[in-house]
């Protein structure tokens, strides 16, 4: 908007459509033609008025390359067929062909979170968590074959395991659901659930999981061997071999 000097002069005989107190319009029809004082430019204001529109015009393309920068592109959906093809080549010589495996040392990854295996894989590549074996089998996965083969094998029914030390269940089983509150250790089913179902994207499935590969973990975990999760660090150090058997031998059965 630009002032009309000559406004104040003429208030009684100015009828410029439009005009407020000592405004007028910057609108390409609109000058104030009646007003003999005015004396403003038309020059001037044809001007100011690209000017302003090249600023207004300049925001809007930097609003909405921002925006456009902040929305992501959707996510692309597992293929499943690929996913089966993959696990299938890469996976089920060890984890066998349905995610069950039956080697003891190997876990079962058949109905586990499938943002969790992709994490696992992720980290496997990326050298922060130590195994020989995975750190070669996915060093050729790209991130999509990763989401392939978790989901797929997330699809299939876990097998159910069983417990196999009477004298250490009870103990297991005690501190899965309530801890050690002396020693700050919390209840294992605080994060993985009462039944092991774990929580989606956060905290693995365990329910049915190999006592023996529970027990490996865990003690990777406390010698500091496994370094991806520094919550799994703080619990499992303070946690014994007859502690660590226990829990883990609870786990084998829980359903």
């Amino acid at each position: 908007m630009i002032r009309c000097r000559g406004f104040a002069a003429c208030r009684r005989r100015c009828v410029c459509a439009g005009l407020n107190r000592h405004q007028v319009r910057l609108v390409e029809s609109v000058h104030c033609r009646i007003c003999r004082f005015c004396t403003i430019d038309q020059t001037q204001i044809t001007m100011k008025l690209i000017a302003t529109l090249l600023i207004a015009a300049s925001m809007s393309a930097t609003a909405f390359s921002s925006f456009a920068e902040g929305v992501a592109a959707p996510a692309a959906k597992p293929d499943l067929a690929k996913g089966e093809a993959s696990f299938g080549a890469v996976c089920a010589a060890c984890h066998a062909p349905d995610g069950n495996s039956l080697i003891a040392v190997n876990p079962k990854l058949a109905q586990q979170h499938p943002e969790y295996l992709v994490k696992q894989l992720q980290e496997f590549k990326a050298g922060k968590r130590a195994n020989p074996i995975m750190m070669g089998m996915s060093a050729a996965l790209s991130d999509a074959d990763m989401k392939n083969i978790s989901y797929w094998v997330a699809s299939k029914k876990a097998t159910p395991g069983a417990a196999k030390d009477k004298e250490l269940v009870l103990l297991g089983e005690r501190i899965y659901r309530g801890g050690i509150s002396d020693r700050q250790i919390p209840a294992c089913a605080g994060c993985h659930s009462p039944n092991g179902a774990g929580i989606p994207a956060q905290y693995p499935r365990l329910s049915g999981q190999h006592a023996d590969y529970a027990v490996a973990q865990l003690t990777a975990f406390r010698d500091g061997v496994r370094l991806n999760s520094a919550q799994m660090t703080q619990i499992a150090a303070k946690l014994n071999d007859r502690e660590i058997r226990a829990v883990s031998d609870y786990i084998a059965g829980l359903h």
